[in-house]
């Protein structure tokens, strides 16, 4: 019985006609001693109609039908009787009366319902332990569909601009500096080891060098770090290198891109161009190099005004080159001890030793170190922060980035204790898109005793900061650029060093790489980049990420087909799993614990 439509194809046009399904039993009515049965597949659902008097031995067989079973009917489209129409559905107002019936395989009851409302009250657990059948669930179709429908944007886009799409390899060489690996040993070199790709970075900057010029891939990524909602063990990057091309360039590609995505996924046009922001101006107004600027809630440095404060907290922290810094949580006065203790205790996970505040009620002012404020101090508050009744100030006192992140984590925060009273509202789809530019390029490592680099250490310095490489490392920008949208990174990448002296002296003089470990880590990029090496830069997008955010979840799970759980199993495959002595022994490994055999 072959299908002639899907079940989301039969309209008012098709009546009279004789059509096949095939698909799953959605679900089983028998009213009144008529069968009806909604037919699923992952177009839609038409609903079948069968009259025990017309066909006893059919209406038997579907009586012991149950839902999940996958069938195929052939029949006649009809008109349903006036009053039955379901304007929910495209297929709402016709149904097709069976006359043959072909049973492909009859299901066990599932274990959790695969409606959205039931199946999201589910243990995450059991789906996905079961996840064939949570991906039978509406919004999970949806969010697959809208997985395809990004990608086809994407590479209809790309191939639009003349990108020329390469794979790059998954087995490369290990790199300990970055994120952990997943390491993969050479059956044919005992004692040696592959890293899973944590991106094509290497890959595609070599790219460049042999004359590609416009580079694009899906990549898959692996890095060995633990899962949240944002971030997976194997994820898929949008990954886009090209040569010529300056910071300004790269803007408006980008923003192409994300423009054709929209409109395409859900219809919307973006504005563009992309609002820009320094990480600097970032941090200082919004405690976080990646702002939701869906929200005020800013911060304001009040270093000037208590810098003779007689509230030493305050004052000594100037003195010893720190910063004070408030932001105004508006309406938040009435907040619980319970919500209080919880702002107090993420303060503290950002190095707070606490979190000094200020309620405004009944026109008092409401704080243990109230006492020690000027009428001078207040009323700069008060003017500054447009302070007025049912408002509730906090402060954080401490050197100026660690000040900036514990207000940064107070403000959002704040931002959802708000929006449960219904005093500001953050919708999903109030896209706010930003670029963050102008990074430092290198941050000092206390621990360990020199600089690392803030992104990788083939970004770019600005130009005009290349000098201070020798005096101020921390002083010099680096031509580093992250697109954030509602307080999500959504990507990030640079204009890279392509001249091998200046990128040899980052690696040594800088970073501090010893030369013997630069040859062999990167000896190979080095020696490329003196064959003719072009200016280049490019660009990553998490896409498991942009998926997300366009399908309104919180968590990227949701739009990949088979992800693993917080503690990186598959539960529906069971993997990790052991191995045999002989695999082992075949690899030239040993390990500490005991093999599968065993």
């Amino acid at each position: 019985m072959k299908r002639t439509h899907h079940c989301a194809q039969i309209t008012s046009s098709d009546i009279g006609a004789s059509a096949t399904l095939t698909g799953w039993v959605d679900t089983i009515r028998d009213q009144g001693g008529i069968i009806f049965v909604d037919l699923r597949d992952r177009k839609g659902i038409t609903q079948i109609k069968l009259e025990p008097h017309d066909n006893a031995n059919l209406a038997d067989q579907l009586k012991h039908l149950k839902p999940e079973s996958v069938i195929s009917i052939t029949g006649k489209v009809t008109e349903r009787p006036e009053g039955t129409e379901n304007n929910d559905l495209p297929t709402g107002k016709v149904e097709v009366v069976a006359d043959e019936l072909f049973i492909h395989n009859i299901s066990e009851t599932p274990p959790f319902p695969l409606d959205d409302e039931g199946g999201d009250k589910v243990n995450d657990d059991l789906r996905l332990t079961y996840r064939y059948l949570d991906l039978r669930r509406p919004r999970m179709r949806r969010n697959l569909q809208m997985r395809h429908t990004v990608t086809k944007a994407i590479r209809d886009y790309f191939d639009s601009e003349e990108f020329i799409e390469v794979e790059t390899p998954y087995l490369f060489k290990s790199t300990p500096e970055g994120a952990r690996e997943y390491l993969v040993p050479s059956r044919i070199h005992p004692g040696e080891f592959y890293a899973l790709s944590q991106s094509p970075q290497q890959y595609k900057q070599i790219l460049m060098v042999a004359g590609v010029e416009k580079y694009f891939q899906i990549a898959r990524c692996f890095r060995d770090e633990d899962l949240r909602a944002d971030r997976q063990m194997e994820f898929t990057q949008v990954d886009v290198e090209a040569s010529f091309v300056d910071r300004e360039d790269i803007y408006a590609l980008f923003e192409g891109m994300l423009k054709k995505i929209w409109k395409e996924a859900l219809g919307v046009d973006i504005t563009t161009p992309i609002q820009r922001m320094s990480y600097q101006d970032a941090m200082n107004r919004f405690g976080v190099d990646k702002p939701d600027l869906r929200f005020g809630l800013e911060l304001v440095d009040f270093s000037e005004t208590f810098r003779a404060s007689s509230f030493k907290v305050f004052s000594g922290t100037i003195k010893n080159g720190g910063c004070v810094k408030a932001i105004n949580a508006k309406g938040l006065a009435d907040i619980t001890q319970g919500e209080l203790k919880s702002l107090e205790d993420a303060a503290k996970s950002m190095g707070a030793k606490g979190l000094a505040f200020i309620k405004i009620e009944g026109g008092e002012w409401k704080s243990p170190i109230v006492k020690f404020f000027s009428d001078e101090e207040k009323a700069a508050l008060t003017e500054t922060l447009g302070i007025e009744d049912g408002d509730i100030i906090f402060f954080a006192a401490a050197e100026w980035e660690q000040a900036c992140g514990i207000l940064g984590r107070v403000r959002l925060d704040s931002a959802t204790l708000l929006q449960k009273r219904g005093k500001i509202e953050l919708r999903p789809d109030d896209w706010k898109f930003l670029w963050v530019i102008e990074f430092p390029l290198m941050i000092f490592d206390e621990e360990h005793g020199r600089y690392v680099a803030t992104h990788h250490p083939f970004t770019s310095p600005v130009p005009e900061d290349i000098a201070l490489l020798d005096t101020d490392p921390k002083a010099v920008r680096g031509q580093h650029y992250d697109l954030v949208l509602n307080g999500m990174e959504m990507g990030g990448g640079s204009i890279r060093i392509h001249q091998p002296e200046l990128q040899k002296k980052v690696f040594e003089d800088v970073l501090k790489i010893p030369a013997d470990v630069v040859e062999s880590r990167f000896g190979y990029m080095l020696k490329a980049f003196k064959f003719g090496a072009p200016p280049h830069g490019g660009i990553a997008f998490g896409l498991d990420r942009i998926v997300a955010l366009l399908c309104g979840t919180s968590s990227i799970r949701d739009v990949i087909a088979f992800p693993k759980t917080q503690k990186g199993q598959d539960l529906m495959a069971q993997s990790p799993t052991p191995v045999t002595a002989k695999q082992l022994k075949e690899l030239h490994i040993q390990t500490d614990v005991p093999d599968a055999e065993e």
